[in-house]
């Protein structure tokens, strides 16, 4: 485990695989931590140096009082960067994930190889969505809407066949401090990367599961359209975490576009 402070902000990331290798950050998703990532990480470790973090407000990060920006995220991002010595990486982002990858690409684009965003988009739900979550939130806890989380989270037949890890996914979720999670709604409710989209000059590959509830196909394949030169692959019978539900296709769809790109 290691850790770096941005701006007094303390956050925690992870290191494995190859220290000379080229490098893949990860990021998780509203609720997570890098954890998220673990069914996905292996697959990379014989190639690539791979680092993953708690964003701010989650896992063993800080968890400063709410409201959080995204320019914070991205800032974490790239203070976990700094203390690892990398100039440039393959960023790998899962929803709130996949925003502050592009708020990297449109802050300091000079450190982006390549994006791989995972079930996010360039705007995701709107002021009015993130608001009532957030009143929700503020009057019942994280626990008082779990379970509609949870099914925007995974398809109904991991819900239905895979009790025992949606229990322990819950328990992720209701476990994560509410500043932190509050913090980051508001950096959703808030960030809006539409036009810095277009903007985007890397190699992009824009992945969706076919039973997502939180950024569904659609919304995936139209921000895919908006960054130039962008592939969309759809993940079918995975909802809004495909590296839990089904790692082996994120894992194939990734490997794929590394090598299609000349990134290995």
């Amino acid at each position: 485990m290691k850790a770096v402070s941005n701006n007094d902000i303390v956050i925690r990331y992870r290191e494995d695989g190859r220290r000379d290798g080229p490098v893949l950050l990860f990021s998780n998703s509203l609720g997570t931590d890098l954890q998220v990532w673990d069914k996905v990480v292996p697959a990379f470790t014989g190639d690539f140096r791979v680092l993953r973090y708690d964003t701010r407000g989650h896992g063993l990060s800080d968890a400063p009082a709410a409201p959080y920006s995204l320019d914070d995220h991205v800032g974490d991002m790239l203070a976990v960067m700094d203390d690892a010595g990398v100039e440039r990486a393959i960023l790998v982002g899962l929803s709130v994930g996949g925003l502050i990858a592009q708020g990297v690409a449109a802050r300091a684009p000079e450190r982006v190889r390549a994006l791989v965003l995972s079930n996010t988009a360039h705007r995701i739900g709107s002021v009015e969505s993130w608001t009532q979550r957030m009143d929700a939130i503020s009057a019942g806890g994280i626990a008082s809407i779990a379970d509609a989380i949870l099914e925007r989270w995974f398809s109904a037949a991991f819900r239905r066949e895979r009790a025992a890890e949606l229990a322990v996914w819950r328990n992720m979720l209701v476990r994560t401090p509410a500043q932190g999670y509050l913090g980051t709604c508001a950096a959703l409710r808030d960030g809006d990367l539409t036009a810095a989209a277009a903007r985007i000059a890397v190699p992009t590959l824009c992945l969706a599961g076919s039973e997502d509830g939180a950024t569904p196909p659609d919304l995936v394949r139209s921000t895919a359209g908006l960054i130039p030169g962008a592939r969309f692959h759809l993940i079918d019978g995975a909802g809004h975490i495909p590296g839990v539900e089904n790692p082996e296709a994120v894992i194939a769809a990734i490997r794929t576009f590394l090598k299609e790109n000349d990134l290995v």
